[in-house]
């Protein structure tokens, strides 16, 4: 059975879920006990001499493609958003990545349970939370759950996320909403409840690996230019919505008039030009990257145009310096123009790796074999 990263199964405590933990089972005190998960450092990112003017390598496929998977031309493109009011999604600057197949949906439901089946895996979010991470918790409360979108019954301030994030026991990838629910019906949505670490271990079990954040950003693209959305320039083309996200009053009121209150099966939507589906809403997707807000700051700063870059060497996020944190893209069924809006094309996310959320999932990517 494999019980994750070392084998040791211990769900390391975020602050984030701490404080979830504390809210919803009555912990006291267990912010200042929760620890930082460390998963290792990406390389850094290498300079291309060659100015803004190069393309990418592997314009071409090297060949038949992997099933289920989608050829993504390498290029050179302008990575950020400089309208999206995000500061950690500016300066934009040149990067260009070389080619690579991308699977052409999120992992599905379906396929984490054939993973789940051929290897035993239990993901985070199903392993008992270690007392030594919460020493003044009642040990009758350390149980096993996942964070769960509970929409209040009126509107409220968007200053507090906890007033429609819950911390559910008994809720993971086989059970989004917690005891009772289930993804028998929904077997071609989006995994959720998937940890950066959950993420990784399906990416190796199937011979794949998370994108770079480079590289996800050029692949929403999808050829377009100068575009807002993975989708087009237009929010709503033609009085039709486009993808899975918020209609309302976020987040007391959801008019669900793209036809979906939380996850929609992966094809729902129509594909971008690469053929990608659900590359902007519907869920967040991990990516390989750590996460800085002054990330494309220090690219910018070193000049010419990044290649294939991998993020930082380390993490930082102001709000949080005590976690570490890996960077998410493409926004999901809960963001709205009026909170959220990381659908834009170059807008960022970031979660901690040991923690999952029922918005949150993940796709693959293979490197070319040439």
């Amino acid at each position: 059975m494999i019980r994750g990263r070392g084998g040791s199964g211990r769900r390391r405590a975020s602050p984030a879920l701490a404080l979830a933990l504390a809210l919803a089972l009555g912990i006291s005190g267990a912010i200042g006990a929760a620890g930082a998960a460390v998963v290792g450092s990406a390389p850094p990112s290498v300079k291309d001499p060659g100015g803004p003017g190069g393309e990418g390598g592997a314009r071409r496929p090297p060949g038949p493609g992997p099933r289920g998977m989608v050829w993504v031309p390498g290029a050179t493109y302008q990575m950020g958003c400089a309208d999206c009011g995000a500061p950690d999604a500016v300066p934009i600057h040149p990067v260009v990545v070389d080619g690579f197949w991308m699977d052409e949906t999120p992992v599905t439901n379906a396929a984490f349970a054939a993973f789940v089946k051929a290897t035993g895996y239990v993901t985070i979010a199903e392993r008992k939370p270690d007392p030594k991470d919460f020493p003044d918790a009642r040990p009758e409360a350390l149980v096993p759950g996942s964070a769960v979108f509970w929409p209040p019954r009126h509107p409220v301030e968007l200053d507090d996320h906890l007033a429609w994030w819950r911390y559910v026991p008994g809720a993971h990838w086989k059970q989004p909403e917690g005891p009772g629910s289930t993804v028998d019906d929904r077997a071609d949505h989006p995994v959720v409840h998937v940890a950066w670490d959950d993420a990784v271990a399906y990416a190796g079990w199937v011979g794949k690996r998370l994108p770079t954040e480079a590289e996800y950003e050029h692949a929403a693209r999808g050829r377009l230019r100068s575009a807002r959305f993975a989708w087009g320039r237009e929010l709503k083309p033609k009085g039709r919505w486009a993808a899975n996200i918020w209609q309302g009053q976020f987040p007391s009121e959801n008019r669900a008039e793209d036809g979906y209150a939380r996850t929609s099966p992966v094809k729902a939507f129509p594909s971008n030009g690469y053929g990608l589906f659900d590359m902007g809403g519907n869920v967040w997707q991990w990516c390989a990257d750590w996460y800085r807000p002054d990330y494309f700051e220090s690219l910018s700063k070193q000049g010419g145009v990044s290649r294939d870059p991998r993020g930082p060497a380390d993490s930082l996020d102001p709000h949080e310096p005590g976690v570490k944190k890996r960077v998410q893209k493409g926004g999901s069924f809960l963001c709205s123009e009026r909170y959220c809006s990381r659908y834009f094309l170059g807008s960022r996310g970031k979660g901690a790796p040991d923690s999952g959320s029922s918005n949150v999932g993940f796709r693959c990517v293979k490197s070319s074999d040439r």
